[in-house]
Protein backbone atom coordinates (compact mmCIF):
# COMPACT_ATOMS: atom_id res chain seq x y z
CA UNK A 1 0.00 0.00 0.00
CA UNK A 2 3.05 2.46 0.79
CA UNK A 3 4.32 1.49 -2.65
CA UNK A 4 1.35 2.79 -4.49
CA UNK A 5 1.22 5.60 -2.62
CA UNK A 6 5.10 6.76 -3.21
CA UNK A 7 4.24 5.52 -6.89
CA UNK A 8 1.13 8.21 -7.39
CA UNK A 9 3.07 10.89 -5.08
CA UNK A 10 5.63 10.38 -7.64
CA UNK A 11 4.09 10.41 -10.68
CA UNK A 12 1.66 13.64 -9.10
CA UNK A 13 5.11 15.55 -9.08
CA UNK A 14 6.33 14.35 -12.35
CA UNK A 15 2.78 15.80 -13.91
CA UNK A 16 3.40 19.08 -11.90
CA UNK A 17 6.76 19.69 -13.05
CA UNK A 18 6.13 19.13 -16.48
CA UNK A 19 2.78 21.01 -16.45
CA UNK A 20 4.88 23.85 -14.74
CA UNK A 21 7.52 23.97 -17.63
CA UNK A 22 5.29 24.47 -20.21
CA UNK A 23 2.67 27.01 -19.21
CA UNK A 24 5.08 29.16 -17.45
CA UNK A 25 8.78 28.62 -18.84
CA UNK A 26 7.54 28.27 -22.57
CA UNK A 27 5.07 31.69 -22.58
CA UNK A 28 7.96 33.78 -21.81
CA UNK A 29 9.58 34.41 -25.19
CA UNK A 30 13.33 35.11 -25.17
CA UNK A 31 14.87 37.28 -27.16
CA UNK A 32 18.56 36.73 -27.94
CA UNK A 33 20.27 39.50 -26.32
CA UNK A 34 22.01 40.51 -29.24
CA UNK A 35 18.41 41.60 -31.07
CA UNK A 36 17.33 42.94 -28.10
CA UNK A 37 19.83 46.02 -28.42
CA UNK A 38 19.50 46.00 -32.20
CA UNK A 39 18.90 48.98 -34.22
CA UNK A 40 16.07 50.04 -36.80
CA UNK A 41 18.37 51.17 -39.65
CA UNK A 42 15.18 52.69 -40.92
CA UNK A 43 13.69 55.93 -40.80
CA UNK A 44 11.01 55.61 -38.42
CA UNK A 45 9.39 58.68 -39.15
CA UNK A 46 9.47 58.65 -42.81
CA UNK A 47 5.80 59.11 -44.15
CA UNK A 48 6.52 56.95 -47.34
CA UNK A 49 8.53 54.38 -45.08
CA UNK A 50 5.52 54.57 -42.84
CA UNK A 51 2.90 53.36 -45.82
CA UNK A 52 4.98 50.62 -46.93
CA UNK A 53 5.00 49.29 -43.22
CA UNK A 54 1.61 49.99 -43.44
CA UNK A 55 0.83 48.02 -46.46
CA UNK A 56 2.91 44.99 -45.25
CA UNK A 57 0.93 44.86 -42.09
CA UNK A 58 -2.18 44.91 -44.02
CA UNK A 59 -1.18 42.09 -46.55
CA UNK A 60 0.95 39.99 -43.69
CA UNK A 61 -0.12 40.79 -40.37
CA UNK A 62 -3.58 41.81 -40.13
CA UNK A 63 -5.54 38.23 -41.16
CA UNK A 64 -4.56 37.37 -37.23
CA UNK A 65 -3.40 40.74 -35.32
CA UNK A 66 -6.13 42.40 -36.88
CA UNK A 67 -6.14 46.11 -38.39
CA UNK A 68 -5.67 48.22 -35.30
CA UNK A 69 -3.20 45.16 -33.74
CA UNK A 70 -5.54 44.19 -30.83
CA UNK A 71 -4.93 40.62 -31.63
CA UNK A 72 -8.70 40.23 -33.29
CA UNK A 73 -8.06 39.83 -36.78
CA UNK A 74 -10.44 37.18 -38.72
CA UNK A 75 -8.03 34.51 -37.92
CA UNK A 76 -6.98 34.82 -34.10
CA UNK A 77 -10.09 32.60 -33.36
CA UNK A 78 -7.82 29.52 -34.81
CA UNK A 79 -4.83 30.54 -33.62
CA UNK A 80 -4.17 28.86 -29.83
CA UNK A 81 -1.43 31.13 -28.12
CA UNK A 82 -2.28 35.12 -26.90
CA UNK A 83 -1.31 37.20 -30.46
CA UNK A 84 -0.96 40.34 -28.06
CA UNK A 85 -1.72 44.34 -28.15
CA UNK A 86 0.45 45.78 -30.53
CA UNK A 87 -1.43 49.03 -28.37
CA UNK A 88 -0.31 48.06 -25.02
CA UNK A 89 2.50 49.15 -22.82
CA UNK A 90 4.22 45.13 -23.29
CA UNK A 91 3.92 45.59 -26.67
CA UNK A 92 5.25 48.95 -27.24
CA UNK A 93 7.49 48.83 -23.98
CA UNK A 94 9.88 45.91 -26.35
CA UNK A 95 12.75 47.28 -28.32
CA UNK A 96 12.44 47.52 -31.86
CA UNK A 97 15.14 44.04 -31.91
CA UNK A 98 13.20 42.67 -30.08
CA UNK A 99 9.81 43.43 -32.16
CA UNK A 100 11.75 42.34 -35.43
CA UNK A 101 13.35 39.14 -34.29
CA UNK A 102 10.15 37.48 -33.30
CA UNK A 103 8.47 38.93 -36.31
CA UNK A 104 11.51 37.31 -38.17
CA UNK A 105 11.90 33.94 -36.22
CA UNK A 106 8.26 32.87 -35.09
CA UNK A 107 7.12 30.71 -32.57
CA UNK A 108 4.26 28.46 -31.88
CA UNK A 109 1.24 29.75 -34.23
CA UNK A 110 3.41 33.22 -35.09
CA UNK A 111 4.97 31.80 -38.24
CA UNK A 112 8.43 33.03 -39.15
CA UNK A 113 8.18 35.63 -41.73
CA UNK A 114 12.39 35.48 -42.96
CA UNK A 115 11.27 33.72 -46.59
CA UNK A 116 7.52 35.07 -46.59
CA UNK A 117 9.91 38.34 -46.36
CA UNK A 118 13.15 37.53 -47.20
CA UNK A 119 14.21 41.67 -46.92
CA UNK A 120 15.02 42.60 -43.84
CA UNK A 121 14.20 45.81 -44.44
CA UNK A 122 10.41 45.44 -44.58
CA UNK A 123 10.31 43.92 -41.89
CA UNK A 124 11.48 47.00 -40.01
CA UNK A 125 9.18 49.06 -41.88
CA UNK A 126 6.08 47.01 -39.75
CA UNK A 127 8.09 47.58 -36.62
CA UNK A 128 8.10 51.37 -37.86
CA UNK A 129 4.33 51.18 -38.24
CA UNK A 130 3.72 49.14 -35.15
CA UNK A 131 4.95 52.17 -32.94
CA UNK A 132 2.41 54.31 -34.68
CA UNK A 133 -0.43 51.63 -32.93
CA UNK A 134 -0.03 52.90 -29.56
CA UNK A 135 -2.37 53.99 -27.57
Amino acid sequence: MKKNKNIVLLLSAIILALYSFSSITQDKWIVPKEYQSKKNPTNAKDKANLAVGKSLFSKQCQSCHGKEGYGDGPKAAEQKGDLGDFSSEATQSQTDGALFYKMTEGRNDMPSFKKKMPDDEDRWLIVNYLRTLKE
